[in-house]
């Protein structure tokens, strides 16, 4: 029973597969906003990509989100970039046509938000062009060797940090999702993919490992509420800074 969550699983979802109506896209759209609003991804965006920023003093930030979806995350960090009197440049990035003009479309209240069609393999954006980069319920869509390659975008692309918040591949939500969700989630698409996801995902160790595959330094993991994990590390123009900081030291010496 257990052995299924000692590796993770390569099916792929009804997302990846393009098996969906258009109908069953938008709703899932819709019920996907519900489940990150109540299912911690929110939660783990404020507990470190905004405690991250607090901590640092910005007055003015930028962030993609890569694999934005419908834009959920940007819209908190709009919402929290005014309520704490902060400038913000937020873009989205999304593989998928329909959902680069849902974040516009659920975004109209935030002049900030903007959306570009792009691949996460090769980020359409120039070298550190963005303070942060983060991505959400993304990773797990690929394997090991994408998501390396996804992590150096992500770092490239990223001034300071890059954000990754991801599922915890686990029993526990896993039974949950597929027995209570069901009480819940009507939308098929999120009803068989969302406890796909779970058995797609990583553990903390699977994660450092690519981060490390990935070239990355600085690599910290945590584990939050209700089974999300979050990488962050460097970036790779923080990387650079710090080597020649360290050469300037070694040399003085």
């Amino acid at each position: 029973m257990f052995d299924k969550f000692k590796r993770r699983s390569y099916e792929l979802e009804h997302i990846d597969t393009g098996n969906y109506t258009p109908e069953e896209y938008e709703g899932c759209i819709g019920e996907l906003q519900f489940v990150n609003r109540w299912m911690g991804d929110a939660h783990s965006l404020k507990a470190t990509l905004l405690r991250e920023i607090e901590a640092q003093k910005l007055r003015n930030f930028s962030v993609l989100d890569v694999g934005a979806g419908s834009g959920e995350l940007l819209r908190v960090t709009a919402a929290w970039a005014r309520q704490t009197n902060r400038g913000l440049r937020a873009v989205g990035l999304e593989l998928n046509e329909r959902s680069a003009q849902s974040i516009i479309e659920e975004s109209s209240r935030f002049h900030e938000i903007s959306s570009v069609r792009g691949d996460a393999l090769a980020l359409p954006f120039s070298d550190s062009e963005f303070d942060y980069v983060i991505c959400s319920l993304f990773t797990h869509h690929f394997v090991e060797e994408q998501v390396v390659q996804i992590l150096r975008e992500m770092s490239r692309v990223a001034r300071r940090r890059i954000f990754v918040i991801d599922l915890h591949r686990h029993p526990i939500p896993y039974f949950l999702y597929t027995t209570a969700g069901k009480l819940v989630l009507k939308n098929r698409l999120l009803r068989h993919d969302g406890a796909l996801s779970i058995l797609r995902s990583f553990k903390a160790d699977e994660l450092l490992e690519l981060a490390q595959r990935a070239g990355l330094r600085d690599i910290r993991i945590e584990r939050h509420l209700p089974y999300r994990l979050v990488l962050s590390t460097a970036a790779r123009a923080t990387m650079h800074l710090q080597d020649s900081e360290l050469a300037r030291a070694t040399q003085a010496a």
